[in-house]
């Protein structure tokens, strides 16, 4: 090989190798699989509610999203791990709910909920209820916190996480009946079912008992929402006389900086999939309300409930643990 012809295969390599990582950052989003992940561990209702939201979505976008299981903290410390991330290409995302937003306000954290993320779209409301085991002594809310007031600390209530607000309203609802109940953190509701269903836990006051109440294994005793559930034949805490009603929407997030590219194409493809019959027959189930936001409003409700959750642990005394 001549020197010139040395030098013209030497540019033709080093033409290649610039080419490459050009063609590949010219792919249209997305050209991998996507990363989805729920903070909490498998079994839960969140896992048929965003597999087939994902399944729908994926159709949209071309690419499979894999749903990955980060659990910890009550369901933070698997939309925290986005916050400290250095990708922010998009195809690492995850659910973020209210318990992520109000977690600096309960506890020391090295991320900001308002700054550390790119909010995707919101998705639904959580339903809240309290419910026990069907042969459980308990035929209404006032029964539970009447015996609860005899037995102060004997009854045992469990949530999803120590900082959920579930849990702090059951503080509130003990602390109104004059008593206190024996509070047990639990890492997913598949767990915390299971345990009232075998009466090792006395009461669960949190989302998805949908399919527990309807397949008669546990009793629905009240709700926290602002007006009765048609399905069920179960008043609210509000009308048996304790002025608390829990909204909690989840939606998705990505790492901060996401291109607005980005953002809009996965906002396109998850608010056509939140159509998605099958997706929404799975929000009935568990007695979700599909509530759509904009990313940009879901950042902006984010920042509401920030301060609204500030002002309501002050005047409640709360203090981190």
């Amino acid at each position: 090989m001549t020197k010139m012809h040395r030098r013209a295969a030497l540019a033709l390599v080093a033409a290649c190798a610039l080419a490459a990582p050009l063609a590949q950052a010219a792919d249209p989003y997305p050209h991998k699989p996507i990363q989805l992940v729920l903070p909490f561990p498998p079994g839960g209702s969140f896992d048929p509610i965003f597999r087939t939201l994902a399944e729908a979505a994926s159709r949209d976008l071309g690419q499979p999203i894999v749903l990955m299981h980060r659990p910890g903290a009550g369901g933070v410390t698997g939309t925290a791990s986005l916050a400290t991330m250095n990708d922010t290409d998009g195809y690492t995302i995850a659910v973020m709910h209210n318990s992520v937003i109000r977690a600096p306000l309960v506890q020391k954290v090295t991320w900001d909920p308002l700054k550390d993320f790119t909010y995707l779209i919101g998705l639904a409301g959580l339903t809240t209820g309290i419910v026990v085991a069907t042969d459980a002594p308990w035929k209404s809310l006032p029964e539970l916190l009447a015996d609860a007031k005899k037995r102060p600390g004997a009854v045992s209530w469990g949530n999803v996480g120590a900082i959920s607000i579930n849990r702090i309203h059951a503080e509130r609802l003990a602390k109104q009946a004059g008593t206190s109940f024996n509070l047990v953190p639990y890492k997913g509701g598949s767990e915390a079912f299971q345990a009232v269903i075998g009466r090792h836990l006395d009461v669960y006051g949190d989302p998805g008992f949908g399919p527990q109440v309807q397949g008669g294994k546990v009793r629905l005793l009240a709700t926290f929402t602002a007006e009765r559930l048609k399905r069920y034949d179960a008043p609210t805490v509000k009308e048996l006389g304790h002025d608390m009603v829990i909204e909690s929407p989840v939606g998705l997030v990505a790492p901060k900086n996401l291109d607005p590219k980005v953002a809009a194409r996965l906002y396109a493809a998850f608010s056509k999939a939140a159509t998605d019959p099958t997706y929404l027959q799975q929000l009935e189930l568990f007695d979700m309300q599909p509530k759509l936001m904009t990313g940009e409003s879901y950042a902006d409700y984010a920042r509401a409930q920030f301060e609204r959750e500030r002002k309501m642990l002050a005047e409640i005394g709360f203090k981190p643990e």
